[in-house]
C-alpha cells in the first residue's frame, strides 16, 4: 500500500518506477490486514492522518460502517478513563458504556466484562479495493510497476542514483523513496543511509467458525488492555491475540502458541463455542522507536526519502500519508486533506 499510494500521488508530476520485490504487489502486510479503519488506532499522533484520510476513503467507497467497542472489566476502569482522557480533544467520537448498553450490542458476553468505550465511526475497509485503486491511478499517470524486482544495491551517481535489481536490471533515479515496510532499514543500508531502528513485529490473525455464528452487525471488539480483537467476516470470525513479536523481515507464518492464546482469550470474553479454526496467517507491522510514521528526506543522505514505519495503521492512513509525503518530496503546497497535518511530527530528522 505504501508504494502504490505514493506512486499514485507522485506520478502526475514525475517519472515513477515502483520496484516490488515479490511477484505480486501487496503480498506481505497489505494482503494480510485485518481490514478496519479505527480512529484511535496508532495513538493520538496518528489520529490526524486517520481523520484526514476518512473523507477520501468514504468518497471512493472503501469504508463500510462497523463500529468498535473497547471492552474492560471493573479493574480496568482506570484504563478506560485514561483512554478517554488520552484521546479527548483529538476529534474522535468516543463514549463510555456500562454493562446494560454492552448487553444490547453483544450477545453471550461473559459477566465480568462490565465497561466499554464505544467508537461508532469505526468501519471495515476494502483493503484490496484501495490497493488496486492506487495501482490503477499510478499506471494511468504513467508510473511503471516492476514485480520480482528486489533492490540489490543503490549507489549515488552525480545528483541521482544508480539502482541495481540483479537479474531484473538497473534503473537511474533522481530520488529514491524507501517504502519498503519491514525491510526499510535494510534498504537504507543499501543506500548508505543510517538505519532508524524500524522494528518488524509479527501479528497473528485466525478465522474461526463459531456456534452461534457472529452477528453481521457485531462491532469490532477490542480489549482495553491490548490482549485481543475480533470482528465478523462473511459469517466467520477474525480473531487476533494482539501479539507484537519481534521478527526478522521475512515471509512470516503464525505460531501455534499464538493461535492457542488467541482462542483462550476469546473464550474468556463470550460463551460462544469455537467449532473450527478455518484459516490462520501472520503479517509484519513495522514501527519506528516512537511508533510514529516516518515521512521525509533523510538528514544525512541526499536524494533519499523515507515513507516507512507505518505500523498497523498504514492502510487506514494511506490517503493523507501519501498525499503529505508527495507534497514534501515535490515541494508542493498543502491542500485541504493535508493542511492541518504537522509534518515535523513525522520527519526522520526527529530520530537523529
Amino acid at each position: 500500500m505504501a508504494g502504490a499510494s505514493m506512486a499514485a500521488e507522485l506520478a502526475p508530476y514525475a517519472k515513477v518506477l515502483v520496484a516490488e520485490a515479490e511477484n505480486t504487489p501487496g503480498y506481505h502486510a497489505t494482503g494480510r490486514s485485518a481490514a478496519f479503519w479505527e480512529e484511535c488506532y496508532g495513538g493520538p499522533g496518528v489520529v490526524p492522518l486517520t481523520l484526514a484520510s476518512g473523507q477520501y476513503l468514504r468518497h471512493h467507497g472503501m469504508l463500510a460502517p462497523r463500529g468498535a467497542l473497547y471492552l474492560g472489566r471493573a479493574e480496568d476502569e482506570p484504563a478506560i478513563d485514561a483512554f478517554l482522557e488520552r484521546f479527548g480533544g483529538t476529534g474522535v467520537h468516543i463514549d463510555k458504556l456500562g454493562r446494560s448498553s454492552l448487553e444490547q450490542r453483544m450477545a453471550g458476553l461473559r459477566p465480568e466484562w462490565t465497561l466499554a468505550i464505544s467508537e461508532p465511526a469505526c468501519a471495515d475497509i476494502d483493503v484490496a479495493g484501495l490497493h488496486q485503486h492506487y495501482l490503477s491511478l499510478a499506471r494511468q499517470a504513467g508510473a511503471e510497476l516492476r514485480t520480482g524486482c528486489a533492490l540489490e544495491s543503490a549507489e549515488r551517481e552525480g545528483e541521482g542514483w544508480r539502482l541495481s535489481f540483479g537479474r531484473s536490471g538497473e534503473a537511474h533515479a533522481g530520488i529514491l523513496v524507501n517504502a519498503a515496510g519491514a525491510w526499510a532499514d535494510r534498504v537504507a543500508g543499501l543506500a548508505g543511509a543510517p538505519a532508524l531502528g524500524i522494528t518488524p513485529l509479527r501479528r497473528t490473525v485466525i478465522q474461526l467458525r463459531t456456534d452461534p455464528p457472529p452477528p453481521t452487525d457485531l462491532p469490532l471488539v477490542l480489549d482495553i488492555s491490548g490482549q485481543f480483537y475480533f470482528k465478523p467476516e462473511h459469517g466467520r470470525l477474525w480473531l487476533s491475540p494482539h501479539d507484537e513479536t519481534p521478527s526478522p523481515a521475512n515471509d512470516v507464518a503464525p505460531e501455534e502458541l499464538d493461535v492457542a492464546i488467541a482462542i483462550d482469550r476469546f473464550e474468556h470474553v463470550v460463551d460462544w463455542r469455537v467449532a473450527a479454526v478455518e484459516r490462520k496467517w501472520a503479517g509484519l507491522r513495522s514501527f519506528a522507536p516512537d511508533r510514529l510514521p516516518i515521512y521525509g528526506f533523510d538528514g544525512s543522505r541526499d536524494g533519499f526519502f523515507w515513507f516507512a514505519g507505518q505500523g498497523g495503521f498504514g492502510i487506514q492512513t494511506a490517503p493523507a500519508a501519501a498525499r503529505l509525503a508527495a507534497q514534501l518530496l515535490l515541494e508542493l503546497p498543502r491542500d485541504e486533506m493535508t493542511e492541518a497535518l504537522d509534518a515535523e511530527l513525522y520527519s526522520p530528522r526527529r530520530l537523529g
